[in-house]
């Protein structure tokens, strides 16, 4: 965020309990979980399913201060810039997805693995091309008319393409939907995700495209978070768009299920209700009542001010540690199996790891905040 724009600590902080979440579900100590900090099977919702969406959510609202600095510049120097970016999170990605092929077993071999079975599209190229379509429409588009209209043909677009070129008798099948064609078709089955025991990409190419609505509606939130200031009419009227997104969210659900895993239009606009009201509340108790009892916020802003740095560093660590074997286990197994499956088995001790991932991630974030370092891709 520029120093000059005025500052909403809501915003970071709505940043850093996405980023804290995240790294929590994302990295359970075993495969017992709390069902709310698991994904919903297929159709339904969990808590867990919000995360992304409002990590894009959030990426957007950022975007909202970040692209003033285009203000000026000239539009070859602005698509290199955002093109840049997109493709340095790719090659993040990437880097990440090989570091996690590099296995080191228990009698010291190594093996590593190639890029026939490499994973192409993953959670981190999702932000990038999201960000790279939205960041191009929001700069080049000026008219916020076409922009709604541009968001509606990718909802509705998404649906009549699901609809038309899946199994005519399960068109939102797991293996019979459109997305799922397209990605065998292009990247090939051992380029996807096999999570599911099956080849099946989360983030495939086709979902991509109702995702970029969640950066969309980010930006024009923070846009109006910033236009209308903390006054009680920005926050009744967000508060109001967010209700009136679940509701048209849950009629659709009748005809389009909310899937976080298909990305399904109605999964949107519920993800995007969801983060608005989130936001509205953030913004009343943080900025308004300046309620901040023992300064909780600074915990969460420290994922905020840097948080795809401090998601990439979590990644990477889980990587790094996962070579180190401490007899038959490496030491994420270790620790998990050891002491925090000790401490409590089950549900609670994957928790109890889960959350000492997270506040290692955190102690990173806080090194990098007291140096006042603060990573933009």
């Amino acid at each position: 965020m520029d120093q000059n724009d005025k500052r909403f600590t809501s915003l970071d902080v709505f940043r850093g309990m996405t980023i804290c979440f995240m790294i929590i579900v994302n990295n359970p100590g075993s495969d017992i979980s709390f069902a709310p900090l698991d994904h919903a099977k297929w159709f339904g919702f969990t808590p867990t399913d919000l995360v992304f969406p409002s990590f894009l959510f959030a990426m957007g609202n950022a975007m909202s201060f970040s692209m003033k600095k285009f203000i000026g510049q000239s539009s070859t120097s602005v698509i290199l810039k955002i093109i840049k970016r997109s493709a340095l999170i790719f090659l993040v990605a990437w880097c990440l997805e090989w570091l996690g092929s590099i296995q080191h077993a228990v009698n010291g071999s190594w093996s590593i693995g190639t890029f026939s079975h490499m994973r192409i599209l993953g959670v981190l190229p999702r932000i990038a091309l999201c960000y790279l379509f939205a960041a191009l429409m929001i700069q080049f588009i000026h008219s916020t008319r076409a922009i709604i209209i541009i968001s509606l043909v990718l909802l509705f677009g998404y649906w009549a393409l699901l609809l038309i070129y899946g199994d005519p008798a399960s068109p939102f099948g797991m293996l019979t939907n459109a997305g799922t064609y397209l990605d065998k078709l292009v990247l090939g089955e051992p380029h996807m995700y096999h999570g599911e025991g099956v080849a099946f990409d989360p983030e495939g190419i086709l979902s991509t495209l109702p995702s970029i609505v969640n950066v969309i509606c980010g930006y024009y939130a923070g846009k109006f978070i910033q236009e209308k200031g903390k006054t009680y009419e920005m926050i009744s009227k967000l508060l109001l768009f967010g209700f009136l997104f679940i509701f048209l969210a849950l009629c659709w659900n009748m005809s389009f299920p909310i899937s976080k895993k298909l990305w399904t239009s109605s999964f949107v606009l519920l993800t995007v209700g969801i983060d608005m009201v989130l936001i509205s509340t953030l913004v009343y108790v943080v900025e308004m009542k300046a309620w901040n009892p023992a300064n909780w916020t600074s915990f969460f802003t420290t994922f905020g001010k840097n948080p795809l740095a401090i998601y990439i560093f979590g990644d990477f660590f889980g990587a790094v540690v996962g070579w180190i074997y401490i007899g038959n286990m490496n030491f994420n197994e270790m620790l998990s199996v050891k002491v925090f499956q000790f401490i409590s088995a089950g549900a609670i001790g994957s928790l109890l790891f889960a959350i000492y991932y997270m506040l290692v991630c955190w102690v990173f974030g806080k090194i990098l905040d007291k140096n006042k370092i603060y990573i933009r891709v």
